[in-house]
């Protein structure tokens, strides 16, 4: 099939796969139209669960694309094959020379009495998230809330990660005998199982739903097995199913799908079919890789080109609620004679298992739980021969891969050509190869054998901060402590070139800061900072700042919630309760923000720093104040070390939490540090995460006083604030630094650089010399003059912004909404 100027590719769905081929073919010939029946552009479903963090959805959005035309929210509901045309909810019908069905899948929701009552949920798109959201927040129960997912694969465990992120109890239930059936063998099943059920998961395996009851506001869920779950929210997360609603009349698979041939061609030699609505000779695959495979497949046939499905890569790696999960290659050892290597270690949390031939020359496949550093070396090497060393217990992994080794499942990159574009000098750094091969635009779970590879090919990985500086940031900070360089320009003009740019100038910025060199706005620092900075508030979408006042703990008096009422209602401000215990108003433009603030700091309150990088919160649970369980005052613990640590400028935000008790309702591991209280003391954890790659945090000590603690915290987040890159979380550092946990360990508990005391003294003398940058603004009348709409028209508001009425609050108003009162 030929393309021409005037021939017509429609492709019906618009997700991950259905954008790819967009983006293949929007530089050729053909008019491309896409049906969207989603009303938002393609987005990641890979990373679905990471939208609980932000709620946003733009985080998630693919590159926008060009050179089509997008129907967005119309849904393409029949096609006349005979005239080729295809009709959308409105009514358009469009002519086409090639059409390529896209349509995904469906949730698969097993016949549950009851699995219609409201509070009942699907997990698949944005849109459920939103849904899960609402039932969830309208729950009527104090404290955590408690959901059930069914479902304990891959997609019913991100959908308990989902839940967990909204503040649920999770209950997994999964009617085969383990967890991820597909992907993990017993004996890493049995170890997943184990870790997740640490993270305030409960598993039910080997049994399901016999029916869900409404009682009341509650749901009651019924399980094979006779227990009974009190419920707030139910989640179907079961599998899915090929999606065929469209009345085609094209042969379907033996499973479902459109069948289709190696070319990804229908019955009807004018229809494809890509993706999990497609069944490849007779198979269907619900992994983006072999869809990103069949999108290649088909953009290559519709320009007259000969290529075919090579078949699929199903192996995965995967990080679930902060658990390493991989499979690979023939991992339940199905092959005739295979044998099996297992190390399964309960101690230290890991379980290996390799399957070999039945010669042991061969490597067939493997899974790995808790630990799958070694997934990179190994999956390339499946069907070829085994290093002996990885047969013998405690074997080395990190072998030499073969040039033909797929580094990159996604878009089926091998490690011959990175290292070609490497050798070539075409790619010099991961970003380079990113551009010219394709490989690490996908998952991502490939981009660090990429930094290998160019230490492999000789390339040294630069360290410098940008351009303008060949000094890292750790190192740069060094040279500012030692020098004591007072401005950005006395130190680009000793040790660096240039005027600088928007990645060092905020970098020196905050090493200035934490070192002590005076308000954020001084004449040292103001033309240094980004915006969020330059305000001391965080910009919006339209153009107005939020103001978050500090509230240390989640603690607050009954007077300083009026005062914050009152302002909220005499400015206007959209109010907020924020997951750190904090109240966030929005829509203050930038001459309200000193009349704000004076308000704010009059009555006792001071900056929250929700625009720094810096300490954001430390978030806490009632502790032995008021709650049952709890063994210590988590609260007062919370407030000392938020009072301490405000204002501490840092590579990048910091968050904290102190838990009462072993039963975490303050999420202490998922925070740069943490604290959990215990029946002797504290135990401290350091470089948890959430966001969009959450990591759970490490025990660094255990069972110490507060002194101790504050002590080891001190150093921790000195020592961090020393050495870390540019905008590296606590979790990346932590990961990164040579040695890991225990050279960490060694260096802030066992002093074995002999810098502690150093370290604390850097605390102290930031302890000392806080200020609060607000109350800083309002007492500086040069620092005043800076806010405003205006220069030349100062008081005089921005035109530009405006807002319409929604839910009974003020909120932007956006492009296509017209200004009314809700």
């Amino acid at each position: 099939m030929t393309a021409s100027t005037t021939q017509t590719l429609v492709v019906i769905g618009n997700g991950m796969v259905g954008h790819r081929l967009v983006e293949i073919l929007r530089d050729s010939s053909w008019r491309i139209v896409v049906f969207g029946e989603e009303s938002r552009p393609a987005y990641d479903r890979v990373a679905l669960s990471s939208y609980v963090d932000s709620w946003s959805s733009a985080d998630l959005e693919l590159p926008a694309l060009t050179g089509c035309e997008l129907r967005l929210g119309e849904k393409a509901v029949s096609v006349d094959r005979a005239r080729r045309v295809v009709v959308g909810a409105s009514g358009v019908e469009i002519s086409y020379d090639a059409l390529v069905l896209a349509t995904g899948s469906v949730p698969f929701v097993p016949p549950v009495p009851g699995r219609d009552l409201p509070g009942c949920h699907v997990y698949r798109t944005i849109d459920d998230l939103d849904e899960i959201r609402a039932t969830v927040e309208a729950a009527d129960r104090p404290g955590r809330r408690s959901g059930m997912v069914l479902g304990g694969g891959l997609l019913g465990l991100e959908a308990a990660n989902a839940l967990r992120g909204m503040g649920v109890s999770p209950h997994v239930v999964e009617l085969a005998p383990r967890l991820m059936p597909i992907q993990v063998d017993d004996g890493g099943a049995g170890l997943l199982k184990r870790l997740v059920e640490k993270l305030d998961l409960t598993v039910h395996t080997g049994t399901s739903a016999s029916s869900i009851e409404r009682d009341g506001t509650r749901l009651v869920a019924r399980l094979a097995s006779g227990l009974e779950l009190d419920l707030d929210v139910v989640v179907f997360s079961a599998g899915i199913r090929p999606r065929t609603d469209l009345e085609l009349g094209l042969e379907l698979g033996p499973r479902g799908g459109y069948l289709v041939d190696a070319a990804c061609r229908t019955s009807d030699p004018h229809v494809f079919a890509i993706g999990e609505c497609a069944a490849v000779e007779g198979v269907t695959y619900g992994l983006v890789a072999p869809g990103y495979s069949m999108a290649e497949v088909v953009a290559d046939q519709i320009s007259g080109g000969t290529r075919v499905f090579p078949g699929a890569d199903v192996s995965t790696k995967l990080k679930l609620l902060g658990v390493d999960v991989a499979s690979f290659g023939d991992a339940h050892a199905a092959t005739e004679g295979a044998l099996e290597v297992v190390v399964n270690n309960a101690v230290a949390g890991t379980y290996s298992k390799l399957v070999v031939s039945d010669d042991a020359r061969t490597l067939l496949g493997g899974v790995l739980v808790g630990d799958a550093s070694s997934y990179l070396s190994l999956r390339p090497l499946v069907g070829k021969e085994v290093p002996a060393a990885l047969l013998q217990p405690g074997g080395a992994v990190d072998v030499e891969m073969p040039a033909d080794a797929q580094v990159c499942s996604c878009h089926a990159v091998t490690k011959q050509t990175i290292t070609d574009a490497i050798s070539s000098g075409v790619a010099c750094d991961v970003a380079e190869l990113k551009a010219c091969t394709k490989a690490g635009t996908g998952c991502g779970s490939c981009v660090p054998m990429l930094k290998k590879l160019l230490t492999e090919c000789g390339v040294e990985q630069s360290k410098a901060l940008c351009e303008h500086f060949t000094h890292s940031r750790a190192e740069l900070f060094e040279i500012i402590r030692a020098t004591r360089v007072p401005t950005f320009s006395a130190l680009i003009e000793k040790h660096g070139t240039g005027r600088g740019c928007d990645i060092c100038k905020p970098a020196v910025a905050s090493i200035l800061a934490s070192l002590g060199n005076g308000h954020i706005l001084g004449e040292t620092q103001v033309s240094l900072q980004d915006t969020n900075d330059r305000f001391l508030a965080n910009l919006q979408r339209n153009g107005t700042y939020s103001v978050v006042p500090r509230i240390p703990g989640g603690e607050i008096t009954p007077e300083k919630l009026i005062v914050i009422g009152e302002v909220a209602r005499d400015y206007g401000l959209y109010t907020k309760i924020t997951g750190g215990q904090r109240i966030d108003m929005f829509g203050a433009t930038v001459d309200q923000l000193p009349e704000i603030w004076r308000r704010l700091v009059d009555a006792g309150f001071e900056s929250g720093h929700a625009y720094g990088k810096s300490l954001r919160t430390v978030k806490s649970c009632v502790g032995t104040t008021w709650c049952r369980y709890g063994v210590q005052d988590s609260v007062g613990l919370a407030i000392e070390l938020e009072l301490r640590y405000r204002g501490l400028r840092s590579p990048h935000k910091l968050k904290s939490a102190v838990s009462g008790c072993a039963r975490e309702c303050a999420e202490a591991r998922g925070k740069d540090f943490g604290v959990i209280a215990t029946e002797n003391g504290w135990n401290l954890y350091v470089g948890g995460n959430g966001g969009f790659t959450p990591r759970h945090a490490d025990l660094l000590v255990s069972d110490v006083d507060t002194a101790e603690l504050i002590k080891v915290i001190d150093r921790f987040l000195m020592f961090y604030i020393r050495t870390a890159d540019r905008l590296q979380r606590t979790s990346v550092w932590l990961d990164g630094l040579e040695g890991g946990l225990d050279h960490l360990r060694e260096v802030v508990v066992d002093d074995k650089l002999g810098i502690c005391a150093e370290l604390e003294a850097a605390m102290e003398s930031h302890v000392s010399d806080y200020a609060d940058e607000w109350r800083g603004v309002l007492e500086d009348p040069e620092k005043l003059a800076r806010f405003t709409s205006f220069v030349n028209a100062p008081g005089v508001p921005d035109p530009t912004i405006s807002f319409r009425a929604e839910r009974g609050q003020r909120v932007p108003v956006s492009l296509g909404i017209p200004e009314v009162v809700r």
